[in-house]
């Protein structure tokens, strides 16, 4: 018997809590919903041909030795801070000792980043229905005991309790594994941009001033000599 008052007693402590961890989690996906809102809008004007224009504009910035343009020029392609560091190291590290596995550990953390992003979302996708069935379960005690006193009311409202928060867990998980689902495909497209520029970068490639993307119509660029005619 003691160990079962001790049971409950934790389960009746745990009621306001959880109520409120519920609606803390409810209002996080929320406001992830938002912040992916807004990466899908600085994303808007992605496109493989600005990408293949940057890396080469940033070829050509290398092969001048000018880093600080060639940074610029990967920096327009980038569209997190993790990312916009990772391609200033790939053209920073360029020139190092060892430079190949530098810019091969900057890649790593970086795909540890996006994960480390993602993660906030998937715990959310466990944490609300868990959250929400603990909601379900903790009022069900008290509102069997109303039913046995012939308390109407006290059932009736724990009920509204244990129903109102499965449905926020629930919803919770909903959108949580809506924004993984899509922040899972735009973080793997960021990262095979930062691979593309490392790829084309890498110290093992001998850099010479060659065509520079000048103007863009309609998605083409016109190419302009820079060396001698």
């Amino acid at each position: 018997m003691q160990i079962e008052e001790f049971l409950f007693s934790v389960s009746d402590a745990l009621y306001w809590p959880v109520l409120v961890a519920v609606l803390l989690v409810l209002a996080w996906s929320v406001i992830e919903i938002g912040i992916l809102l807004g990466e899908m809008w600085r994303r808007r004007w992605r496109s493989i041909n600005s990408l293949e224009n940057a890396v080469d504009q940033a070829r050509v910035d290398i092969a001048q030795g000018d880093q600080i343009g060639a940074i610029s020029a990967l920096s327009s392609v980038s569209w997190s801070r993790p990312m916009r560091e990772t391609m200033q190291a790939i053209v920073t590290l360029r020139p190092t000792p060892d430079a190949e596995n530098r810019i091969a550990k900057r890649l790593a953390d970086y795909d540890y980043s996006s994960l480390r992003r993602l993660e906030r979302t998937r715990i959310l996708v466990r944490m609300g229905p868990a959250l929400g069935l603990m909601g379900t379960l903790i009022p069900l005690s008290p509102a069997l005991a109303g039913l046995a006193d012939g308390n109407v009311n006290e059932l009736t409202d724990n009920l509204r309790v244990a129903f109102g928060v499965t449905v926020a867990g629930l919803l919770t998980g909903a959108l949580a594994f809506g924004v993984s689902l899509i922040r899972d495909r735009i973080y793997a497209q960021d990262f095979s941009d930062v691979e593309y520029a490392a790829a084309n970068l890498a110290p093992d490639k001998h850099l010479t001033p060659g065509l520079v993307p000048s103007t863009f119509e309609h998605g083409h660029s016109t190419q302009v000599s820079m060396g001698n005619p």
